[in-house]
C-alpha cells in the first residue's frame, strides 16, 4: 500500500500517551506532558471538541486541565469519570459539559465574528485561572476526586487500567505484575494479586467478569478473580518460530457483529527482542468464551505499540513504534488503511469514534474514524472511507440478464435448442 498522509486533528505543548472519546457530548480527551522533570513541558489533559465544519471533522481546545508534575500515561472512561494513570498513582477525574443560555461573555464573542481569537481569549483566561473554559457557550469543569497508589515496584509506574462493564470497578495493572482492582468512586481495594513475574503489559476486563493480562514474562492469562482459568497459546493453530521468542504487547475484548452476546478477544504478539531483520508480528482473534485461537495473521514487520476495537467490533486499530497506523478487519483480521510513519515516532495511542451518541453524525459519509496520538504531540485522524456495496436487486437482475445472454448464444449456436 502507498504512503498516505493523515490529516492533522491537533497538536499539543506536550508528549500524548493516551487517548478517550466521549461520544456523549463528542469529546476528544488527550492526556500526557513531560513528567516531573524540570524541562519546562507541561502535563495536562486537553478536552477537545470534534465539529463537523464543511463536510469535515475537526477538533478545537475546551479546556486545558493541569497536572501540575504528574504526566498522564494512560487513561479509562466511564460516563463523565476518567481514571488517569499519573506516575504510580491512579488519579480519579469527573468533567461535566454545561450550555450556557443568556451569557454576557456568550453574546460579547457573538457579536466580533472573531472566533479563533476568541477562543484564544477563552484559553488563555483558562491558564491564568486552572479552573473552568468557556467556549461558545460551551463550559468544561473537571473536578479531582480520589487517588490512590496503584504500583509498588522498584520503579513504580501504573502501565494501564481499564472500567469493568458497568464502571462499579476498575483494575490497574504496572510494573510489579500485580493486578489491583478498586471500587469506583472511592478507590477501596477489593482485589489483589500477583498475575505475572515481571510488567504487565496489558489487561482487558470482559463483561463476565473475567479479566485476561498479558506481561513481559511472555504470558497471557485469563483470571476469574484471582483463580487463573487458563494460560493462552495463541500458535497452538497458527505458525511456530523455535528461534524466535514472541510475547503478548496488548488485548482487547470486542463484540461479534450482529451477536449481541458473542464476545472475542484480540492479542497483539511482538518478538521478544530487537533483531537486525525483524519477524512478523501477528494479530490473534479467539474465543471469548473458550478462549481458543480462532485465527491468527501476520500484520507487518513494525513492532506493535497499541490495539483497540471499535465500539461495534467491526474494525482494529494498531499503531506502531515507527508511527505508522493501520485499519484492520475483525472477522477476517484482513488491512484496510494503512498510514506509513504517519506520526514518525511511537504510537502511544489509538482510539475509535464511536458508534453511539454523536458519533454517526460527526463521522459522516466515512465507515470509521481513529484517532491516534504519538510522543511527537501530534493527533491525527485516520478515515476509512465507506465500502461501495452492490444492491442485491441490481445483483439479481444481473443474474438473470446472464442467464438470458446465456440461452440466446446456445440458441443462435445450435438451433433448435430451445
Amino acid at each position: 500500500m502507498g504512503r498516505r498522509r493523515a490529516p492533522e486533528l491537533y497538536r499539543a505543548p506536550f508528549p500524548l500517551y493516551a487517548l478517550q472519546v466521549d461520544p456523549r457530548a463528542g469529546l476528544l480527551i488527550a492526556a500526557g506532558g513531560g513528567g516531573a522533570a524540570k524541562t519546562g513541558i507541561k502535563n495536562g489533559v486537553h478536552f477537545l471538541q470534534l465539529e463537523q465544519i464543511n463536510g469535515r471533522l475537526s477538533a478545537s481546545l475546551l479546556h486545558s486541565h493541569d497536572t501540575e508534575t504528574r504526566a498522564t500515561m494512560n487513561l479509562a472512561l466511564a460516563g463523565d469519570i476518567l481514571a488517569a494513570g499519573q506516575d504510580a498513582h491512579c488519579q480519579l477525574l469527573r468533567f461535566q459539559v454545561h450550555q450556557q443560555k443568556g451569557n454576557n461573555k456568550a453574546e460579547k464573542a457573538g457579536s466580533k465574528e472573531q472566533g479563533p481569537r476568541q477562543r484564544k481569549g477563552a484559553a488563555a483566561a483558562e491558564k491564568k485561572s486552572g479552573a473552568e473554559t468557556q467556549r461558545e457557550g460551551v463550559e468544561l469543569r473537571v473536578e479531582n476526586l480520589q487517588a490512590v497508589q496503584t504500583d509498588f515496584g522498584p520503579d513504580p509506574l501504573q502501565k494501564v487500567v481499564c472500567f469493568n462493564h458497568d464502571n462499579t470497578l476498575l483494575a490497574t495493572g504496572g510494573t510489579d505484575g500485580y493486578v489491583r482492582v478498586w471500587k469506583v468512586p472511592s478507590l477501596e481495594k477489593v482485589l489483589e494479586f500477583k498475575a505475572h513475574e515481571g510488567e504487565i503489559e496489558d489487561l482487558a476486563l470482559g463483561p463476565d467478569g473475567k479479566l485476561v493480562t498479558v506481561g513481559w514474562d511472555r504470558k497471557a492469562c485469563v483470571w476469574q478473580k484471582d483463580q487463573l482459568v487458563i494460560q493462552l497459546h495463541w500458535q497452538e493453530n497458527g505458525p511456530t518460530f523455535s528461534s524466535t521468542p514472541y510475547r503478548y504487547q496488548a488485548c482487547r475484548f470486542g463484540q461479534v457483529p450482529d451477536q449481541p452476546a458473542g464476545l472475542r478477544l484480540f492479542t497483539v504478539q511482538i518478538p521478544h527482542k530487537r533483531l537486525r531483520q525483524p519477524p512478523p508480528c501477528y494479530l490473534t482473534a479467539w474465543d471469548g468464551s473458550t478462549f481458543l485461537p480462532l485465527r491468527t495473521k501476520p500484520c507487518g514487520h513494525e513492532v506493535i505499540s497499541c490495539l483497540n476495537v471499535s465500539e461495534s467490533g467491526t474494525f482494529l486499530g494498531l499503531g506502531t513504534v515507527t508511527g505508522s497506523v493501520a485499519i484492520y478487519i475483525a472477522f477476517s483480521l484482513q488491512c484496510l488503511y494503512y498510514a506509513r510513519e504517519a506520526h514518525g515516532i511511537v504510537v502511544t495511542d489509538v482510539a475509535f469514534l464511536p458508534e453511539k451518541g454523536r458519533g454517526p453524525e460527526l463521522l459522516g459519509s466515512h465507515e470509521t474514524a481513529l484517532f491516534s496520538v504519538a510522543v511527537d504531540s501530534r493527533c491525527q485522524l485516520h478515515l476509512l472511507p465507506s465500502r461501495r456495496s452492490v444492491p442485491v436487486w441490481l445483483l439479481l437482475l444481473l443474474c438473470v440478464g446472464l442467464i438470458v445472454l446465456t440461452i440466446l448464444l446456445l440458441q443462435s449456436a445450435f438451433p433448435g435448442f430451445i
